[in-house]
């Protein structure tokens, strides 16, 4: 299929279920923040939105192993080499659950402190632990979930990842209802069914890799410096952004306590906490989509790099671009013209003064759109042909540098300057996107003319 499928057929196999996947969990995140809004209302909104960072925080080494072990697995079968590939799918599933479990426990001990540092305190401190820490205490088996949907793609089982994915979602959101609307738990029934869902679909996950009927399969562990270096770096892009985007999102929460309280008075540190959060959670309904395609994509992409098609890489990257750009635009469209009603699902019933604050705020971000889908496809496609360097850097500048100099430059024009943040961050890496691409298109060409005049010589 990666190798020789027509690159619009195989976008449509692989994107569009990699697209409802991502969908189905975005779905579910906006399920969840309406859940929280209207029924928990602003202070558990703002709480969730101070953990969820620590949270991500916490998964982070989980993502560097399984998106790191990701790349050279699908290079290594394209070069038909599955010793290698089996190496080191058994090597990342073993080094996921340990960190995890590492993670988890560092998380759980510190969860107090961290939090205060990004500015709760009293109950808004007491509700964000208590999120943080249940899903600190699951993260050995939920760390796994993420990676096995990269395994089973990479193994060509496409419909069952969203299938799984789907699924997740479905019972998560299920849980969910019965945690706070029935037994009318607070903010831990949000994180228990987020958690519970992701532990049943793991091991779900890991059955056609237990009985060898995936194309990756389980074998003795041979560990080594070369492959933990390989995985490593081709992780360390999404560990980075994740590590630096979640340290940016806590200097934002901070900012806004402090500039809420200047501009709305006493508490409304907690009203800007809880708009930047109705912000995230517009987010999640457009980034997984743009996301779903990138990383859909990016076995196939990796597997035609080991088999040096380079002219093929880029039909199916292009593919990748033009659909990231379609969803882009579309996106930054909903989310400016319906911005009142975005704002109205997150806010709790009657509440004419908050949706008033908000709505203006999302169709400022609106506007991050029209240029995060390329910085987003680049910085996938950069990772699935081993360029880790140049995704790393992407990633760090996008997700801390950036973020940080314009919230230092634009901290005098208040909330105001904060909403605008993302917008100037995605388009300066838009910039910096096009400069690696063209670099990257060079080398390309430089390869296709080395392996024509190897192919002559033979």
């Amino acid at each position: 299929m990666y190798a020789t499928m027509q690159p619009w057929r195989l976008f449509f196999r692989v994107a569009l279920p990699g697209m409802i996947s991502m969908f189905a969990m975005s779905i579910y995140s906006i399920i969840e923040g309406m859940f929280i809004g209207q029924n928990l209302g602003e202070g558990a909104f703002a709480a969730v939105n101070i953990a969820f960072p620590l949270v991500l925080i916490n998964f982070s080494l989980s993502d560097l192993i399984g998106v790191g072990a990701s790349v050279p697995i699908s290079i290594a079968l394209g070069k038909n080499d599955h010793d290698t590939a089996n190496n080191v799918f058994t090597c990342s599933v073993i080094m996921i659950f340990t960190t995890s479990l590492i993670m988890g426990m560092i998380m759980s001990v510190a969860a107090v402190p961290l939090a205060s540092l990004m500015g709760a305190e009293g109950e808004l401190l007491e509700t964000s632990v208590r999120y943080l820490r249940t899903f600190a205490l699951c993260s050995p088996v939920t760390s796994v979930f993420f990676a096995m949907d990269n395994y089973l793609k990479i193994s060509g089982y496409v419909k069952t990842s969203m299938i799984i994915n789907v699924c997740s979602n479905v019972v998560t959101i299920a849980l969910l209802s019965i945690f706070l609307l029935v037994l009318k738990m607070d903010v831990v029934g949000s994180a228990l069914a987020s958690c519970i869902s992701m532990c049943a679909c793991s091991v779900v996950a890991l059955i056609p890799f237990v009985r060898n009927k995936a194309l990756l399969k389980f074998t003795k562990p041979k560990f080594h410096f070369a492959m933990f270096r390989q995985i490593a770096a081709c992780g360390s892009p999404i560990f980075f952004s994740n590590i630096s985007g979640r340290l940016t999102s806590i200097l934002i929460n901070i900012s806004l306590m402090s500039i809420g309280a200047k501009v709305f008075g006493e508490g409304g540190g907690t009203t800007a906490v809880a708009i930047y959060a109705v912000l995230m959670y517009s987010s999640d309904v457009c980034w997984p989509l743009l996301y779903g395609i990138a990383d859909s994509l990016s076995p196939a992409i990796g597997y035609n790099w080991g088999a040096q098609s380079y002219d093929r890489v880029k039909k199916i990257s292009r593919c990748a671009f033009i659909g990231t750009a379609i969803v882009g635009i579309i996106s930054t469209a909903a989310l400016y013209f319906f911005s009142e009603t975005v704002a109205t699902l997150f806010s709790e019933s009657g509440d004419v003064e908050f949706i008033k604050l908000t709505a203006p705020a999302i169709r400022l971000f609106a506007f991050t759109y029209l240029f995060r889908w390329f910085v987003v496809t680049t910085q996938s496609y950069l990772s699935a042909i081993e360029k880790p360097l140049q995704g790393t850097f992407m990633s760090v500048m996008v997700s801390f540098v950036l973020p940080v100099v314009l919230l230092g430059a634009l901290y005098n024009w208040g909330l105001e300057g904060i909403w605008f943040n993302f917008v100037g961050v995605n388009m300066i890496a838009s910039v910096i996107a096009a400069i690696l691409l063209l670099k990257l298109g060079r080398e390309i060409r430089a390869k296709k003319e080395a392996l024509t005049k190897l192919k002559t010589l033979e």
